[in-house]
């Protein structure tokens, strides 16, 4: 990490505004989708029939509301399968209301209505995680502010819309303001918040030449922007467009027993019709055709496999939501198991994303001890609200210590500080400015690493120059403290990593049989310092969102299944183009949150692992509760085609098998089904 000093000071209280907040994302209500409305409609009246029915009351009250159930959860379904009947396509939703019926004709009223109900729920979840993941694109667009201040060429100034600024314009992006286009700085200088797109944990020094991109924020310095290109093609729009085209265009996911359906409802379907068929042609009579064919139809339906499938994933969904993991649906359960690549993002993953104190160095003959130098930098800090000043003034108070007032604050952007504490002139900033001598060094590139000489180009041999040297080979800024025109002190300030992200990376290494890849926006050589860390040698350093989509997509190309973990703005195309995402929660992006099919609400890395492990359990229950379901398919149906299967009997066994495998399934709910991190 370079040793340069950004410095944001609070706002003098005259011209310059104020940042404006990014405006909040526009929600779809819930209610205002139609599928919300039926399947609480349909669950409504199930529950308001669910007592007479029990109770034994008037079979006109509960079998109207069930009726009604019926309908009100089962008519979307059963005209989306009419509709894919039509097109020579067997669809479960079909399947799922015949089933359903089918149980109403031969008694078991409420075994139909529930499965209606549970059909309905579920889609009307599937539909509200869509219009959430829509709001979010959506709400990602106001992050470019409305309108822009164009200079003219007689040096006037005037607002327009953003939207029609073309490249070539210059722009005047004032303190606070939200940068209007994607273009170069051609004058001015500040530091720019652009978290959003690199993912950087700080903010960075824009000068003359500098890159800069829309939607991001300035600092406290003005900047003059020569617009690169049109709006339409920034970068914030392109990360728009790449998420919705990877949202449409991600192969459509279904659970294991999806992918049968088809084949296995056809069959079942085309049996049944022979079971009633072929023995009226030879002479059979009706009614024991007829018997015999619907319980052939009721031991042979999917019923007891279905089920196989949804307990074991429904409650690993349950049991990953008290250890503070979010996933989405049964479909994202499935596919976590099904990862064997991780890609990580480094600033707000792996690391914590907000910078902190690591080292506090007083200088030998500077007269102050470490909290003393901490107090008073502490001190000369407090005005600022840039994020190293607040990472020192959270360092003293943490310690206890008592700050004093500061006088005569002044800020300058990629400087520093100063500002008079107790009488004492402090000044806080970058080594290259402030080391050593005579007050003016440079810095001079040194293989991967940057080395602070005087002017006259010897390394120099005094002690602060080497402490700062040791704080920049660990990853640390270093920010030099001097008190009346003396050196007495280096600060260090990092993103500290996560107490758990050696250990995570470890374990997902062990779960793929590959070590993960590491994505980041951030440079080179702050990304391999961490990876080194963790353990990660491949690192992807220095990437746009849609060099990071470029990569998942490679390695999908490949065969693998893809893992993407991140928490920005700049995460959300690479998690929805991803095999499966997975968003950190707590300073997750509103868009990374949506558009991941996981959240990990308690940023906790360590859930990581081990909800992929817990979903390759519920994977093992699946196939178990298929052995099943299968083992009692095949012994009734065997039963009712080479003998006389009584119908109530067939019902029984139908229901046991149902019942036996959803309580398997349910074993995930129990609280030692979740993975334990190795050592807890």
């Amino acid at each position: 990490m370079p040793s340069s000093l950004d410095r944001r000071p609070v706002p003098a209280p005259a011209p310059s505004p104020a940042p404006s907040p990014a405006p909040a994302p526009r929600r779809t209500r819930a209610y205002a989708l139609p599928e919300v409305r039926w399947a609480a409609a349909a669950l409504g009246l199930f529950l308001l029939a669910l007592p007479p029915y029990l109770l034994g009351g008037p079979a006109w009250l509960w079998g109207t509301l069930f009726a009604a159930a019926y309908a009100t959860g089962g008519w979307e379904p059963g005209w989306e399968g009419l509709k894919a009947l039509r097109e020579r396509t067997l669809d479960v939703d079909l399947l799922m209301v015949v089933a359903a019926l089918g149980a109403a004709a031969i008694g078991q009223v409420l075994d139909g209505a529930l499965l209606i109900v549970i059909f309905a729920t579920s889609g009307a979840l599937e539909a509200v995680a869509t219009a959430r993941t829509a709001d979010s694109v959506r709400g990602l667009l106001d992050l470019a502010p409305a309108t822009a201040t164009r200079l003219l060429a007689d040096g006037s100034e005037e607002t327009v819309d953003a939207g029609l600024l073309a490249a070539g314009d210059t722009v005047l992006v004032r303190p606070g303001e939200r940068i209007g286009a994607d273009g170069r700085v051609v004058g001015g200088a500040s530091e720019v918040d652009q978290a959003t797109i690199t993912g950087e944990p700080l903010p960075v020094a824009k000068e003359a030449g500098d890159e800069v991109f829309a939607g991001t924020v300035n600092g406290t310095g003005a900047l003059r922007v020569r617009v690169g290109r049109d709006p339409s093609d920034s970068v914030i729009a392109r990360i728009v467009r790449m998420v919705e085209e990877a949202s449409r265009t991600k192969a459509p996911t279904q659970l294991f027993i999806e992918k049968v359906e088809q084949r296995y409802s056809v069959s079942m379907v085309l049996a049944t019709l022979a079971v009633f068929g072929v023995p009226l042609a030879f002479g059979d009579d009706l009614t024991s055709a007829l018997l015999r064919a619907m319980t052939f139809m009721i031991v042979a339906s999917p019923c007891a496999v279905v089920l196989s499938t949804m307990p074991p994933l429904l409650s690993a969904i349950a049991n990953a939501g008290r250890h503070g993991v979010l996933a989405k649906s049964a479909v994202v359960m499935e596919r976590l198991g099904q990862v064997d690549a991780v890609a990580l993002d480094k600033t707000g993953t792996l690391t914590e994303g907000t910078p902190r104190v690591t080292d506090v160095r007083p200088l030998p003959g500077g007269g102050l001890d470490a909290d003393a130098l901490l107090r008073l930098a502490a001190s000369a800090e407090h005005p600022s609200e840039h994020p190293l000043a607040r990472a020192v003034v959270g360092a003293a108070r943490e310690r206890g210590l008592a700050l004093a007032p500061a006088d005569d604050f002044a800020a300058a952007p990629g400087r520093g500080v100063t500002a008079t504490v107790e009488g004492r002139r402090i000044e806080i900033g970058s080594p290259a400015r402030l080391l050593p001598g005579d007050g003016h060094a440079r810095v001079r590139p040194d293989g991967d690493h940057a080395r602070v000489v005087p002017e006259d180009g010897h390394a120099p041999g005094d002690g602060h120059a080497r402490v700062v040297r040791e704080l920049e080979e660990e990853g640390s800024t270093a920010m030099v403290v001097v008190c009346d025109g003396r050196a007495v002190g280096v600060l260090g300030v990092a993103d500290r990593l996560r107490p758990d992200a050696a250990a995570t990376v470890a374990a997902l290494t062990r779960l793929t049989g590959r070590a993960p890849t590491l994505l980041t926006g951030d440079n080179e050589r702050a990304a391999r310092r961490v990876a080194g860390r963790v353990g990660i040698t491949d690192v992807r350093a220095g990437l746009l969102p849609e060099e990071k989509v470029a990569a998942v997509r490679a390695w999908e190309a490949e065969g693998r299944r893809v893992l993407v973990v991140g928490d920005g703005v700049n995460d959300a195309p690479a998690l929805a183009a991803a095999h499966c995402g997975i968003a950190m929660g707590r300073a997750g992006s509103d868009l990374a949150l949506e558009t991941a099919d996981a959240v990990v609400v308690r940023d906790e890395l360590a859930a990581v692992p081990a909800v992929v492990a817990l979903s390759r359990a519920a994977h093992r229950l699946v196939v178990q509760n298929l052995v099943i379901a299968g083992a009692f398919i095949a012994v009734l149906v065997a039963w009712d085609l080479l003998g006389t299967l009584p119908l109530p009997l067939g019902v029984a066994g139908h229901e046991g098998s149902t019942v036996l495998v959803g309580l398997n399934g349910l074993r995930l709910l129990r609280a030692s089904a979740w993975p334990r991190p190795e050592g807890s």
